[in-house]
């Protein structure tokens, strides 16, 4: 997003988020509705323009949504967009992915609401290496000739069980989405925005044989240091990786042995 879709899409969050929190565990319902919001933008262009048209005034677009969605959402949902299209839109599918977040951040305040937003984070990841491992898997999900709904099921069946009402929701949402290059690259937004919400760093860490819990601690003192806020690890375990580890953390990529050479470094020079 251009400055003026951030802008907005970060006001539209700060006044969403009292609703959210005042919600409860029941905001993942408020999430289900602007999913549903932002499949009805996904599918309806001419929608979108009309509702980010920067020469439409903003009270006539507001009017437009009111007629379109009264009723059909709550209205705290309905007031929230309707504030949204009265805002400014740098292209018009950046309401769709405002609209998105906001639905994303909805259930994971469920979560912390429940007290499980870190297990939802780590399930996540989980699920995410459980594709990272099945490459049968990897391509049914990703099979076009079969239908959403198939797919969703299949990966319903594997995990439906195993994870938090959260988890499932938020899986079933990222093998849903149309706008993500890969469910895994989905499912990399998710942890990350989970990651956010706990303020956090996610740090994927990529290793031949499991860490100790010595060794995690210590990695984790690393990147707090360098980075200067708290990290959260994830460990994934391949065997072809050779000469420590490898550490990602958003889009950087970081050689763990040269972070472990300049810790001991700065170790020795302090004495």
């Amino acid at each position: 997003m251009r400055a003026s879709s951030q802008s907005s899409a970060q006001a539209a969050r700060s006044s969403f988020d009292p609703v959210l929190r005042q919600a409860g565990a029941g905001a993942h319902e408020l999430g289900a509705e602007l999913f549903e919001v932002a499949d009805l933008l996904s599918a309806n262009g001419s929608l979108r323009r009309s509702l980010t048209d920067p020469a439409r005034d903003g009270s006539d677009k507001a009017e437009l949504v009111d007629r379109l969605l009264s009723g059909r959402v709550r209205p705290d949902v309905l007031d929230l967009l309707s504030g949204m299209c009265r805002s400014r839109w740098s292209g018009d599918d950046d309401l769709r992915a405002a609209v998105e977040l906001l639905g994303t951040d909805a259930v994971l305040a469920s979560a912390e609401a429940d007290g499980v937003l870190l297990e939802v984070e780590s399930q996540l990841f989980t699920v995410q290496r459980l594709l990272a491992d099945n490459r049968q898997l990897r391509l049914a999900l990703a099979d076009k000739d079969r239908s959403v709904a198939a797919r969703v099921r299949l990966l319903t069946s594997l995990i439906g069980e195993r994870v938090t009402a959260q988890t499932l929701q938020l899986t079933e949402r990222a093998l849903r989405s149309s706008h993500e290059p890969s469910l895994a690259a989905a499912l990399t937004h998710l942890i990350e925005a989970a990651a956010e919400r706990r303020q956090q760093l996610v740090a994927t860490v990529t290793a031949a044989r499991p860490l100790s819990q010595a060794q995690t601690d210590r990695l984790d003192a690393i990147l707090e240091r360098a980075y200067g806020r708290a990290v959260h690890i994830n460990v994934a375990v391949d065997p072809s990786v050779v000469g420590g580890v490898r550490i990602q953390i958003g889009d950087e990529v970081v050689d763990a042995t040269m972070l472990t050479r300049l810790d001991e470094a700065r170790r020795r020079l302090a004495g």
